[in-house]
């Protein structure tokens, strides 16, 4: 038997299931998965790799986020938590993930959004992801804050063909959220 994707909600995804892919996250991540991360890719759609074994080998969740540009709020298929086990990186099961998230975003959002490692830029960059050439913003507790810092690992993919927003027409501004809010 191979390896086996699988695709669900979060709500449809059982404890032992989630407890599963938080460890082979927290395996991806070499330990370095905090709460808040956890948390940012819950409540939308998984899609998940597991081996013969049943064993969780590869991630990946997109949720739902609210991304103002030029004056309209869109919904955004945003990609979190893809990891995928050290042992078993560099045999296509992220691209596998990715497959599948795409096409959830193709089928129900405007656009994708991901921030991105140096090292899952290439993954997505080799996929159509778009390097944002614009200014990054947060809609936070104090008003809009600049958040410099994720100006140049912030990635978008057009949706289904629809097109994307350009830069010279203002900022991606993110709804808040606690932790990294990209």
């Amino acid at each position: 038997m191979s390896d086996r994707l699988r695709t669900a909600h979060t709500y449809e995804l059982k404890p032992a299931v989630l407890t599963a892919i938080r460890a082979a996250l927290e395996d991806a991540f070499d330990g370095d998965l905090s709460e808040e991360d956890w948390e940012h890719g819950l409540g939308g759609v998984h899609a998940y790799v597991e081996d013969a074994d049943g064993r969780i080998v590869a991630h990946g969740s997109v949720v739902m986020r609210r991304v103002v540009h030029a004056g309209r709020a869109h919904r955004v298929g945003y990609v979190e938590a893809v990891g995928v086990r050290a042992e078993r990186r560099r045999q296509g099961l992220g691209a596998r993930v990715m497959t599948a998230l795409e096409e959830v975003v193709d089928g129900a959002y405007d656009f994708g959004a991901l921030s991105a490692s140096d090292e899952g830029a290439l993954l997505y960059r080799s996929r159509g992801w778009h390097l944002w050439n614009g200014r990054v913003e947060g809609y936070g507790p104090q008003g809009v804050a600049h958040l410099a810092d994720e100006e140049d690992c912030t990635f978008l993919r057009p949706a289904a063909g629809r097109p994307l927003p350009a830069p010279e027409a203002g900022p991606l501004q993110f709804d808040w959220r606690d932790g990294d809010v990209l």
